[in-house]
């Protein structure tokens, strides 16, 4: 038996599944005497500091949960789980920690993406169990904007470089806590999981730590998942987001067994995107649910879920937040959700009044789960023009000239699956959305889905140079030189493929044989 902290907010069912599938039986705690009882305890914190320890005050979580930490007995605190053990963070000044570890909490101070997301390696500074069987060149998943600073070094397990050398992980006694998420780091991740719950096994250093650890580019594969006219759930491509083929929804297979074959190829994230959400009140769209369920049991690498988190009233005048709405989502196993045709109408509304309201749907959904939870999924398409000044929105100089020898173009943002035009370019939107809390932009390209003629490098450029948040190229792969294309050519930190991989066209597997030695890749 193993007690698991669960303060209500974001993605337990991960980690939870991940203990499960090593054979431990998870009693989720519900009260501060369940704590007391605890013999090992894991403490998964998703968020933000400031709104974890409000959380946890207000469950009468603190007190407990200190004379745990004091007793002894074994406790492996995960990403806020670690955070939460030191006496304050910037994120939420004013609002005490744990104060188990003295410290503090820092943001990056850097001049690269913030939130640092993605696959990065460790440096072990001391023996530990959790390490057993590791070589020491092992990736492990991180998505965060903070990161630890302890008073002493005698607590720190291990060091990660991002723009500079960070504690990524600790060890104190019995206690551990780790930065990077183990439930979402692959087969890695559940060795180490594995190892902290074997008491007895040897605690070493392995034996080929890097000297200096480099974050990976991800390789993502993408599900566009909706019904088709026989009300079946499938995987599903588009042409130019027509989805049909002789009439009917092309039908690429369904979105479990898919991720599944996905994260045995290798796969760093595999994202889902209900394309009818816009149609569907989400919380009634319980297919979808029970598929993030479902992969969540057997797929242990993160899953983001796009499609309809807004704000809804439904026919008898009740309403749902956009924060509820993706609260459903993370309860069910997601672990970032995309916002797309609803925050093209947020930053509409941001441009023409010059402010933020604090309540749209980014705002509410950062502020709980934190920014790097928040990805914006943008559908553009190119728009000539003779001159820059021609029109009110951020163009570029283009290599390929229009229909008329046009030399500029505009990326113009779209909804409702690329339907709808709207006057609002992708840079503005991107650079507002950082702006609002997003983290991360899933950058899309209407003129190039389907054509496997390779990635918008111009838009990702344009776009990429515009904010500071990371980007995930999507749209146009056909090949794994087109993968090289977009990792030397801009400054993506991630690519984002579906029919290639679908019809088995070009695997992830041999993505990353390609990409092996030319550019910094996971291994899985």
């Amino acid at each position: 038996m193993i007690s698991l902290l669960d303060y209500g907010a974001g993605n337990v069912r991960s980690v939870i599944n991940a203990l499960e599938k090593l054979g431990e039986t998870v009693q989720i705690i519900t009260a501060g005497d369940d704590i007391d009882r605890a013999e090992r305890l894991v403490y998964p914190g998703v968020g933000s500091f400031g709104a974890m320890m409000q959380i946890l005050r207000e469950k009468h979580y603190i007190t407990p949960l200190q004379n745990y930490l004091r007793s002894g007995k074994p406790f492996f605190g995960i990403c806020l789980g670690l955070q939460a053990l030191f006496d304050k963070s910037e994120e939420a000044p004013g609002i005490a920690g744990l104060s188990i570890i003295s410290g503090e909490v820092k943001r990056f101070a850097i001049d690269r993406a913030v939130p640092h997301i993605g696959w990065n390696g460790i440096k072990v500074q001391q023996p530990s169990r959790i390490f057993n069987g590791f070589q020491g060149d092992e990736k492990l998943y991180f998505v965060h904007s903070y990161h630890v600073a302890p008073a002493s070094a005698e607590t720190i397990l291990t060091t990660t470089d991002y723009g500079y050398e960070f504690v990524s992980a600790i060890q104190k006694g019995n206690i551990i806590a780790t930065q990077f998420h183990p439930e979402k780091s692959g087969k890695a991740g559940l060795a180490l999981l594995e190892n902290f719950l074997t008491t007895t096994r040897e605690a070493v250093i392995p034996a080929s730590c890097p000297e200096k650890t480099t974050l990976a580019k991800r390789i993502i594969a993408c599900l566009d998942v909706r019904t088709n006219d026989r009300g079946d759930l499938v995987v599903t491509k588009g042409d130019q987001y027509d989805v049909r083929e002789n009439g009917d929804v092309r039908n690429l297979g369904k979105p479990v067994e898919l991720a599944g074959r996905y994260y045995e190829e290798g796969a760093d994230e595999i994202t889902f995107l209900n394309i009818t959400g816009f149609r569907d009140f989400p919380l009634k769209d319980m297919p979808m649910l029970e598929v993030l369920e479902r992969t969540s049991q057997n797929v242990f690498v993160p899953l983001t879920i796009g499609g309809g988190i807004r704000d809804y009233t439904d026919k008898d005048g009740r309403r749902y937040s956009s924060l509820q709405v993706a609260s459903e989502y993370f309860r069910s196993g997601a672990d970032k959700i995309s916002i797309g045709s609803d925050a093209v109408l947020i930053v509409e509304e941001v441009v023409k009044t010059g402010k933020a309201t604090g309540m749209s749907s980014i705002e509410q959904i950062a502020r709980v789960y934190g920014n790097q939870a928040v990805v914006i999924s943008v559908d553009p398409r190119r728009v000539y023009v003779q001159a820059p000044d021609s029109v009110p929105h951020e163009t570029i100089r283009t290599a390929f000239p229009g229909p008329d020898g046009e030399q500029y173009c505009w990326y113009q943002c779209t909804i409702k699956g690329g339907r709808e035009g709207r006057d609002l370019d992708a840079v503005t939107l991107a650079k507002v959305c950082e702006q609002l809390g997003a983290g991360e932009i899933l950058l899309n390209c209407i003129d190039k889905d389907g054509t496997n003629s390779g990635f918008d490098l111009e838009l990702i450029n344009a776009v990429k140079n515009a904010v500071s948040i990371p980007v995930i190229a999507s749209s146009g792969a056909g090949s794994a030189l087109h993968f090289l294309e977009v990792f030397t050519e801009t400054p993506a930190e991630a690519a984002l493929a579906a029919g290639i991989f679908h019809r088995r066209e070009v695997s992830i597997g041999e993505v990353k044989d390609y990409l092996d030695s030319k550019v910094e890749i996971r291994r899985k």
